[in-house]
């Protein structure tokens, strides 16, 4: 059987090796062959692309494997359970069979397949926004402790970035050479204007 393996992680710090590997290890297993592998570093809130989740729904409708392996169902989707039933329904309508390795009663529940979705979709999507209310509630700790939230302030020397550019340098060298990015200095000589 031809398969593709779908793998998530909501941010830069987390790792796919873990998810890979063990579903490498499952695959191999079970004789399957991985002809495709996509893989994705963005948060489950459902509001950010997806680009490679996209490319697996795509080939997919191209008949391009036989199944899609994923490592836990929130890692495939937290938007709820309208969308996540409405994605695998798609999967079935393309013949395109699927598997949670983390929740194998998926494929053997039969007629209560849907509704052990749906849970675990509710669960899913509840788990998503008790982290942006405890992400929240963080931030207002935080401020409420003094701590001053964002970037830092970038201070720009405009009376040396004018020197520069009076004798002909170019942004992209006056930024280099005042240690800013260019768009911050963009931005500050249009202020200074």
């Amino acid at each position: 059987m031809k398969i593709a393996i779908y793998a998530r992680v909501s941010t830069r710090k987390q790792d796919n090796d873990n998810q890979l590997l063990q579903l490498r290890e499952f695959a191999a297993k079970q004789g399957w062959e991985i002809v495709a592998e996509y893989i994705d570093t963005v948060t489950g809130s459902g509001k950010k692309d997806r680009t490679r989740f996209d490319a697996l729904m795509l080939a997919a409708s191209q008949n391009a494997f036989d199944l899609i392996l994923f490592w836990k169902l929130d890692r495939f989707s937290r938007e709820g359970t309208r969308a996540t039933l409405r994605l695998l329904t798609l999967l079935d309508s393309y013949s395109c069979r699927w598997r949670s390795f983390q929740e194998p009663f998926f494929d053997s529940c039969g007629v209560m397949r849907d509704v052990v979705i749906s849970i675990m979709a509710t669960l899913a999507e509840q788990e998503r926004i008790a982290i942006g209310e405890r992400t929240k509630a963080g931030l207002q700790r935080a401020v409420k402790a003094g701590r001053v939230l964002g970037r830092r302030p970038v201070t720009v020397d405009i009376a040396s970035a004018r020197k520069l550019q009076g004798q002909g340098m170019g942004l992209r060298p006056i930024a280099k050479h005042l240690r800013v990015s260019v768009n911050t200095l963009t931005r500050a000589l249009r202020k200074a204007a």
